[in-house]
């Protein structure tokens, strides 16, 4: 029996195994799974636990539970992937053969990249929402905050959901409101990007936003170092951001699997075709989700609708056609803007971020890149989504793996 080895049981490799159990001849491909994790995570979820409005059981299952019955799960740390052998290794000396390899492997944050972040301070003056221990550590350290320079940072790019410290600051200014700190608080949102996003309309509307919440923007800071001491970022350009609580995206990585397999990039990113996601170097490798260098957003819409593509190909190569290129970078996410209120966006590679209609022309009922209240609640019907839909494979009706451009208004000149 040939074997189709898919690492990572995220939501990137879990969408896979969930397709592929249904997709493929079981007498003819055995589909086995390998992560190091018990439990699996809804990530989005990170983003409210430290102002409470989401808790440790609620962004938490088992993950043993979550793969189709038709695929074997192998608990292990991936320690060197071998394409010319076809054989992956694990930290216990085991090694895993595969006819067909699926990397998806995701990406973490290295708060040691930076210097003086991990150090001193860290998980007390300064934290981070991309793991469960930041969050936690950002809910104990909000309960008692009572003022001063609250600074929301990010390090470099690319991260995992862009959008994420955007929606950061926006909850941020909404609870200290509602606790009436607001006034005793300077709320600075510090990115290396010339505007508040990485998309310009989308840019120009949230930077829009941070100024009427009366959040101050930093552009253009490439951080040099943090002196945790002093509790101050240091830029190359001589600026410098002073702070009572500093919240931050540290630079993130790939795998350090993939570092020492050789197969990615000075950040451990696999170089990944941005159409077939097959791996450059390696034909018989395909990768999705936040271990590519792919420009699209490390987002969980985005390994979803990879995902569905990324299955097709897998059938195409099985029966000896060549991939074909039908990922167009769609990404769809909502935004938290605070006080029951989000933006929502939808964009390809070709295509940034535009105000219109989603799903349905005409009709919606969410509307694109302004704020609304039906765009919180979407936001809060995710997580149902994500753990019923999402992560079981399951097609979200009326939401193409390709982009429609349907109800978008979109500029002059665009096909």
């Amino acid at each position: 029996m040939k074997q189709i080895l898919i690492l990572g049981a995220g939501a990137a490799g879990t969408m896979m195994a969930q397709h592929l159990a249904r997709a493929v001849d079981g007498r003819q491909w055995g589909i086995t799974v390998v992560d190091q994790h018990d439990s699996h995570y809804y990530q989005p979820g990170f983003l409210f636990i430290p102002f409470g409005a989401l808790n440790e059981a609620q962004v938490r299952r088992p993950q043993a539970g979550l793969l189709p019955r038709g695929a074997r799960r192998v608990k292990g740390r991936v320690m060197e992937i071998r394409p010319a052998a076809k054989q992956v290794e694990l930290a216990d000396g085991s090694v895993l053969p595969w006819d067909l390899l699926i990397i998806a492997t995701g990406c973490r944050i290295d708060p040691g990249e930076v210097e003086g972040l991990a150090g001193e301070g860290w998980g007390r003056d300064a934290c981070d929402f991309y793991t469960l221990e930041g969050a936690r550590a950002l809910r104990r350290r909000l309960a008692e905050f009572r003022g001063g320079r609250l600074v929301v940072h990010i390090a470099e790019m690319p991260i995992k959901c862009p959008v994420a410290p955007l929606e950061f600051a926006f909850l941020a200014d909404d609870f200290l409101r509602r606790r009436g700190l607001r006034q005793a608080t300077t709320i600075r949102y510090v990115t290396p990007l010339p505007g508040a996003f990485t998309k310009a309309n989308s840019s120009r509307v949230l930077g829009h936003l941070l100024s009427d919440k009366g959040i101050e923007l930093a552009t253009d800071f490439a951080v040099e170092r943090v002196d945790p001491a002093a509790r101050r970022l240091h830029s190359y350009d001589g600026r410098a951001e002073d702070y009572d609580l500093l919240v931050t995206v540290p630079p993130n990585k790939g795998d350090e699997a993939i570092g020492r397999s050789g197969l990615g990039d000075e950040l451990n990113f696999i170089p990944t075709d941005p159409h077939t996601l097959r791996a450059r170097a390696h034909p018989e490798i395909f990768v999705l989700g936040d271990a590519t260098d792919l420009p699209s957003s490390k987002a969980g819409s985005v390994a979803h609708f990879q995902a569905e593509l990324l299955t097709e190909n897998i059938l195409r190569v099985i029966a000896g056609r060549e991939p074909e290129p039908t990922f167009d970078g769609h990404a769809n996410c909502f935004i938290e803007s605070g006080r029951g209120r989000a933006f929502l966006i939808d964009f390809n590679y070709e295509l940034e971020p535009v105000e219109g209609r989603f799903p349905l022309a005409g009709l919606g009922p969410f509307p694109l890149l302004r704020e609304s209240r039906l765009n919180h609640l979407g936001k809060l019907a995710f997580r149902w989504i994500y753990w019923n839909l999402l992560l079981k494979g399951r097609h979200i009706p009326l939401v193409p793996a390709r982009m429609s451009r349907a109800g978008k208004r979109l500029p002059s000149g665009a096909a």
